[in-house]
């Protein structure tokens, strides 16, 4: 019997933190946070994720190769009656007699003295209140760059999170216990802190590589490390630090670094939570300061051009101690305001042009930015379809620099000729056409003239913003007499992602009159320089089209059904039908519904499966077909998460897959995951 005594309050703890429960069932699975966002090549860790409807949590996946996980542990966010009956069951196994414990007894206790520990009646944020705790596993050949994180149950598939696979030693602090919510007037009984150390790669080698340096360095000798007190953490570059800012709270990193090196501090903050439904602004909007030894500001960025996250680029002054500190903007923070920056001797890429290329033609491209190993590159176009692509960019050591984006068109390219800012010096192009050009001064304009006959409908389109290009285009078309006949600033588009500025033009126009017109373009904003760069596109009406699917996941029961919303992105006046398939191979599931016509952009379609149960999710590709005067498209649609910022805008956010999940139509008394000891 001795065995069996503790066996009730396992039982019962299991139930309690959801181990098999249903809820899942009856909502979407969703994760708000993954912490750390990532690691390096050849690592295993464990990541916390925060999020709800997580009961019974079976598996994680990574998209791309090289990245497995498994589910350690779940702590579900128990109501004041839950927390009541665990603290009976804590006094009832305190109160066991010493010959009937044994090591599961002990296990016990420890695990619901740690819940009790952590427990917060009123969290700041509901929905990432419940925990998984998951082990990583990186191989050492992993592709480095981001990828996507889901969790999934055995009824339920979350959304995806950004994850990233890194090629730096990572030093990784404690996680944010979960945070209170803040109440009026009594706004520091909410604040948490921690003691904040490095992480286990690494860290006795790296602390021992520190304090060698400075006594080589004749500053400071082996006790010197006791300078760092709870908010700072030592570390030697190059590194990437992951850590999560608590309201009110400052995370200062202390490094050593050498005159005349050239450092670069990348960081991803935004990009990793890219909404948040309930703050303004509607994201963590991290701030970076580097200051010396003596607190005296070497460089600092709050953003890095149009992006919220920062970028520092500088050359360190004089040998020393630096100090790093990141902060939000107005000192918001919770569990969900994570970051990670990389610092060192890095590369990364300021500027690229051309911006793209034509589909089958070799293009060279002039690369500039900081600690790179290469400054022209001849991108790959061969058999590529148009649309834009990463563009990887060695650095020194055999780093590769942040991928920026470059595009691939169909039509041909041509580049910009200067001087071309007044009406005289203006360029003659030839349509259709994409020119390559630069706003290189600030102030500057670039002029286009155009021939034209009456009743002929042009489009004029700028493609920057969406590369990563710095420029806030205007367009303006003009006659041989100055009349304006259209102009526009901005143009907003569906599918730029988590570009909240969507500042590249367009313009669509019939010319009323046979004659000479003139198209200017110029920043808004009055700026310039080699990186506002263009592509400008003018040419007949291209129709064509784009699809969003919403929610990048589908989860229905065996030869079952269940629905997704497909939105459509009408370029240049498409009005074509368009009709939905499972792009090949098939693998069971078929799509119903539709099709799109005229002028629609929303649809309702079903998805169905003959497939039985899967042991984990599997990739989804529905397509869109459209036939029209002779003409076949087919586009694949790019699954997306219909995202909140700041209480009020929606916004579609692109993932990298489209999953399904197919469960049995009886819930199941699964096995729970087996919990770390």
């Amino acid at each position: 019997m001795r065995s069996c005594k503790p066996c009730a309050p396992a039982m019962l703890l299991a139930a309690l933190l959801g181990a098999a429960g249903l809820s899942s069932a009856q909502a979407q699975s969703y994760i708000g946070f993954v912490y750390p966002a990532g690691g390096r090549q050849g690592t295993t860790f464990v990541c916390t994720l925060g999020g709800q409807a997580l009961d019974g949590v079976e598996g994680v996946v990574v998209a791309g190769p090289g990245v497995t996980g498994r589910i350690v542990e779940y702590n579900k966010k128990m109501n004041p009656q839950e927390m009541q009956v665990i603290r009976e069951q804590l006094t009832e196994l305190k109160r066991m007699p010493a010959p009937e414990r044994d090591a599961s007894v002990t296990n016990m206790q420890t695990r619901i003295e740690s819940l009790i520990e952590a427990y917060v009646q009123q969290p700041q944020c509901d929905s990432i209140a419940n925990l998984v705790l998951a082990e990583i596993t990186i191989a050492k050949d992993a592709p480095p760059g981001p990828r996507e994180i889901r969790l999934f149950t055995h009824r339920g598939l979350s959304n995806p999170m950004a994850f990233h696979v890194g090629q730096l030693p990572e030093f990784t602090g404690d996680p944010l216990p979960t945070s209170h919510k803040q109440i009026l007037g009594k706004e520091a009984q909410s604040l948490r802190r921690r003691k904040r150390e490095p992480a286990k790669d690494g860290k006795k080698g790296d602390m021992m590589g520190m304090e060698s340096m400075q006594m080589s360095m004749g500053m400071a000798g082996p006790g010197a490390q006791s300078d760092v007190d709870d908010d700072e953490v030592a570390i030697s570059l190059p590194c990437t630090v992951n850590g999560q800012i608590a309201s009110g709270s400052v995370d200062r990193y202390r490094f050593i670094a050498r005159r005349g090196q050239r450092l670069v501090i990348t960081t991803l903050a935004r990009s990793l939570v890219p909404y948040m439904a309930d703050a303004v602004p509607g994201w963590f909007q991290p701030v970076l300061v580097l200051c010396d030894a003596r607190g005296r500001e070497v460089a600092y960025n709050d953003d890095f051009r149009f992006k919220p996250d920062p970028v520092i680029g500088c050359e360190i002054p004089m040998d020393g101690e630096y100090i790093l500190a990141i902060h939000d903007a107005i000192f918001r923070g919770r569990e969900d305001f994570v970051y990670r920056i990389s610092i060192g001797e890095l590369p990364f890429v300021t500027s690229v042009f051309p911006l793209g290329g034509q589909a089958n033609i070799p293009a060279g491209v002039d690369v500039k930015g900081i600690n790179l190993a290469e400054s022209h590159l001849t991108p790959e176009t061969r058999d590529r379809a148009p649309g834009i692509y990463p563009l990887s960019v060695l650095g020194k050591g055999g780093l590769i620099a942040p991928p920026v984006p470059f595009a691939i068109d169909a039509l041909p390219d041509g580049l910009e000729q200067e001087p071309n800012s007044t009406p005289k010096q203006a360029q003659r192009i030839d349509p259709p056409v994409i020119m390559n050009g630069t706003i290189g001064t600030p102030g500057d304009r670039d002029l286009f003239l155009i021939e034209g006959r009456a009743g002929q409908e042009i489009v004029a389109e700028v493609n920057a913003r969406r590369l990563d290009s710095p420029l806030d285009a205007t367009l303006k078309l003009t006659d041989a007499s100055g009349a304006c006949l259209a102009q526009n600033d901005d143009q907003e588009d569906i599918g730029s992602g988590i570009n909240t500025h969507h500042a590249d033009s367009y313009l669509r126009v019939k010319l009323p009159a046979d004659g000479t017109y003139t198209l200017t373009l110029a920043d808004a904003q009055h700026a310039g320089g080699a990186a506002y760069a263009y592509r400008l596109r003018v040419s007949p009406p291209q129709p064509d089209f784009e699809l969003r699917a919403v929610p990048s996941r589908l989860v229905m029961a065996e030869k079952g059904s269940a629905g997704i919303t497909v939105h459509a992105i009408r370029r240049d006046g498409f009005t074509g039908p368009i009709r939905f398939q499972i792009k090949e191979p098939a693998n069971g599931f078929s799509v119903s519904g539709g099709p799109l016509t005229g002028t629609q952009t929303v649809a309702r379609v079903t998805v169905k499966t003959t497939l039985a149960a899967t042991d984990k999710p599997i990739p989804l590709v529905i397509q869109g077909v459209s036939t029209n005067a002779g003409a076949t498209w087919v586009r694949d649609a790019v699954g997306a998460e219909d995202r909140m910022q700041a209480f009020l805008w929606r916004h579609l956010v692109p993932a990298q897959e489209l999953m399904a999940l197919v469960h049995d139509k009886q819930p199941q008394d699964k096995k729970p995951w087996k919990r770390r000891r």
